[in-house]
């Protein structure tokens, strides 16, 4: 019986995540079955909201929740085929044996990189595309300001708003993704929260007010754009990233939600699928037209999941987190 690795759980978190909350776990690999397909990890996706799903929902020592694609290596399942690229939800594993249930058959156009199909083309870009046009009922030209703005979801919406027309205002936390934002996106106007004062720079930022603030961090970012809210603006919750890891700053201005009529919802990847035809016309169309523009952390190396994951709160990401697990 062949061996492979598993990233697991052996501590719940105390708030900041730590190395010692993971191991690199060694594992048997069943043989295949009837009905079965054996898949080998080519890429991991590594993602914000995994870190709320450790407090309860993740078995420790058991693979960590999560994401990726792969190549199936064996099949005995007669909906997949030996080489086939696939999309799997069946946790952090090297290799390993299922029923074909948690997997997807991925369809790549040849003129874009796989790593693609895990942000711009995957879950972050369905998250973007759904939660603004379909949440956030986007208008043409209308003023938008995203929060974490650099990340893999926040840069995707932000330049869907270029494409259609919008003001757009970035917010994020380094000099460096200030400045990809403001240069290669090219976003109107880019802040940065840490170095500036946040209430006065988006109020210079957004002359016209916001119709559209996309929510990625919640606190004192949601604090500061809902004084600025149009009549009727919309706020799309994807994350509150800021609370994620215990504590957060409390929200003092949700009063202005009453007589703006501001609409605030929450929204989920999933919550899109009868949008994916669409997306994925769009997507491929403005990615190989250069209109969508994007940047990847990878980090190579299966065992380096944990500090991926943890590396996404210190803010060591630019674009999309990624770990390459094989070719």
């Amino acid at each position: 019986m062949s061996k492979t690795r598993e990233i697991h759980l052996v501590r719940r978190p105390n708030g900041i995540l730590a190395l010692a909350d993971f191991s690199v776990a060694e594992a048997n690999v069943p043989a295949t079955g009837d009905g079965e397909v054996k898949v080998q990890t080519l890429i991991m996706s590594v993602d914000p909201y995994m870190r709320t799903r450790l407090n309860a929902d993740q078995a420790l020592n058991a693979p960590l929740l999560g994401g990726g694609i792969g190549r199936v290596v064996e099949s005995r399942n007669p909906k997949f085929q030996e080489g086939q690229l696939v999309r799997q939800g069946v946790g952090f594993r090297e290799v390993h044996v299922t029923d074909g249930k948690a997997l997807s058959p991925l369809v790549r156009d040849p003129a874009l990189p796989l790593s693609v199909y895990m942000h711009a083309l995957g879950g972050t870009g369905i998250t973007a595309y759904g939660g603004l046009l379909e949440i956030g009922k986007l208008k043409d030209g209308e003023q938008v300001v995203v929060s974490t703005a650099g990340g893999a979801v926040g840069s995707v919406v932000a330049q869907i708003a270029k494409i259609k027309g919008c003001h757009v205002v970035g917010l994020t936390g380094t000099d460096e993704k200030a400045a990809w934002l403001r240069d290669v996106a090219r976003l109107d106007a880019v802040i940065n929260y840490k170095t500036q004062n946040l209430p006065d720079a988006l109020k210079a930022a957004a002359p016209k007010g916001i119709d559209v603030y996309f929510e990625n961090v919640g606190g004192a970012q949601l604090d500061a754009a809902l004084p600025l809210m149009n009549v009727h603006g919309r706020v799309p919750v994807c994350g509150m990233i800021s609370t994620y890891n215990g504590g957060g700053e409390g929200v003092r201005n949700l009063f202005n939600m009453i007589y703006k009529r501001v609409r605030m919802e929450g929204f989920v990847a999933t919550d899109f699928a009868h949008l994916n035809a669409a997306f994925v016309s769009d997507m491929t169309g403005w990615l190989k037209a250069g209109k969508i523009k994007y940047e990847e952390t990878v980090l190579n190396g299966f065992e380096r999941a944990p500090e991926a994951l943890i590396g996404l709160f210190e803010g060591k990401n630019t674009g999309k987190m990624l770990i390459h697990v094989a070719d």
